[in-house]
């Protein structure tokens, strides 16, 4: 990677946890997004409970349209398949068993890619003092670009935890990690971000 791109933001004091659309659309056979590998659950499963374990403030994000599609925009009509995910369309639009939010966790509705646009989202963390987002989930050329893209933005620092994220195939899914770490996120693990969970105590909001 050339000097031009690449340099650390990390940690800043007081982080939060993303976990981007891990719904049961992304991890059922004959879905028309199943994307065939259920790493990026267990990964989430993993960072989901460190998380819980040092207290961090918690969000998850799942796509949500109305019947008719009426709120989906030009999004739906690029990706019909998005119909998956209408109230009154089925199941695939629920959470991943094992990943259900927990009471006093939040979660985003969103209509498009970024979990910030259109949302409360921004808000939310600056209320709550975070400086930091650890984002996870699917699918990683999309929302979790996306809403790292944003984060970073937003003034919030996204460190995407690379083995809790998946997309259609290890190509897109490598090639969007890669520009990520050039341009607008640190890459990490899930190992990395539990052992720096596990490190100490978090600091206080200002």
């Amino acid at each position: 990677m050339s000097a031009a791109f690449g340099g650390e933001l990390g940690w800043g004091r007081r982080p939060a946890l993303l976990v981007i659309d891990m719904m049961r659309a992304y991890f059922t056979a004959g879905s028309p997004f199943d994307r065939g590998s259920r790493t990026a659950v267990d990964g989430c499963a993993v960072l989901l409970a460190a998380a819980r374990d040092a207290g961090l403030l918690v969000v998850h994000t799942r796509v949500r349209y109305t019947a008719g599609l009426a709120d989906g925009g030009l999004f739906v009509r690029k990706v019909p398949g998005l119909a998956v995910l209408a109230e009154g369309a089925g199941e695939l639009g629920q959470f991943v068993p094992g990943l259900e939010p927990r009471p006093g966790e939040v979660v985003v509705a969103k209509q498009y890619a970024s979990a910030f646009f259109g949302t409360s989202l921004a808000a939310t963390l600056t209320a709550a003092g975070v400086d930091t987002t650890v984002i996870a989930g699917v699918s990683t050329s999309g929302c979790v670009r996306a809403s790292a893209t944003d984060a970073m933005q937003h003034g919030f620092r996204p460190i995407v935890a690379a083995d809790a994220c998946g997309d259609r195939s290890p190509a897109v899914h490598d090639a969007n990690l890669y520009d990520l770490a050039a341009k607008y996120a640190d890459v990490t693990t899930v190992a990395a971000v539990c052992a720096h969970l596990a490190a100490g105590p978090l600091s206080p909001p200002d």
